[in-house]
């Protein structure tokens, strides 16, 4: 799952982006609403985690133009203040959910992956495929009842080719969906990722490579 983070209290958004990485997520980090509009334009992010009080752009106007350009990102907002006329504004703004600070974590945790769920067609909360078991939500997955252990990026990959139900999986997808902004987009990455997930998955081996074209689970 691809989220940006738009904060402008540094620690917090470097904070939240770090505790969302440990869950296996791809995150970018800006902190004024201009950074927000310049990522945006250019990178499809499943769910975007909004500031509303932001520097040079406002978070209300990201929320607006987002909307009126139709981006299919799922935003969740935050603010300071947790009064039901701000919940109201904010949704009514065209925002999917409303948090206010301060927030448990696990609770932004479990509203950030709702709504990356509801960015794409509708998939059970726990993904089975070609005898695998994987829970997101407890980073959990299992083959036969074996628990396998994996690395976040192991996971996210894994994630990302079952969320596709059987069809093709490009690298450029992959490294969109399971890492962020700065990785170098001509890296061995996911080739390396995809070997030792498939030697920890075991046999009978379930991960097909097409060439030229990406993978498929």
């Amino acid at each position: 799952m691809r989220v940006l983070v738009v904060e402008d209290e540094r620690v917090l958004a470097d904070a939240i982006a770090t505790g969302l990485r440990r869950e296996a997520m791809a995150v970018d980090v800006t902190y004024d609403g201009a950074g927000a509009l310049e990522r945006t334009s250019y990178i499809d992010y499943d769910v975007i985690v909004l500031d509303r009080d932001l520097p040079k752009v406002h978070g209300d106007d990201v929320c607006r133009k987002l909307v009126a350009d139709r981006t299919a990102s799922r935003i969740l907002m935050l603010t300071a203040s947790g009064e039901v006329d701000d919940k109201v504004e904010g949704l009514e703004l065209g925002a999917d959910d409303y948090l206010a600070k301060p927030f448990a974590f696990m609770e932004l945790v479990a509203r950030v992956r709702a709504l990356g769920r509801r960015s794409a067609p509708a998939l059970p909360p726990v993904l089975e495929r070609a005898g695998i078991r994987l829970d997101p939500g407890k980073r959990l997955v299992t083959r036969e009842d074996r628990e396998i252990a994996l690395t976040k990026k192991e996971f996210a990959v894994l994630e990302e080719l079952m969320r596709a139900e059987g069809a093709v999986v490009s690298q450029e997808d992959l490294l969109d969906k399971a890492w962020d902004e700065n990785i170098d987009p001509f890296t061995n990455v996911v080739r390396v990722t995809m070997m030792t997930l498939r030697k920890k998955l075991g046999e009978p081996a379930v991960i097909e490579t097409v060439p030229g074209v990406g993978y498929k689970l």
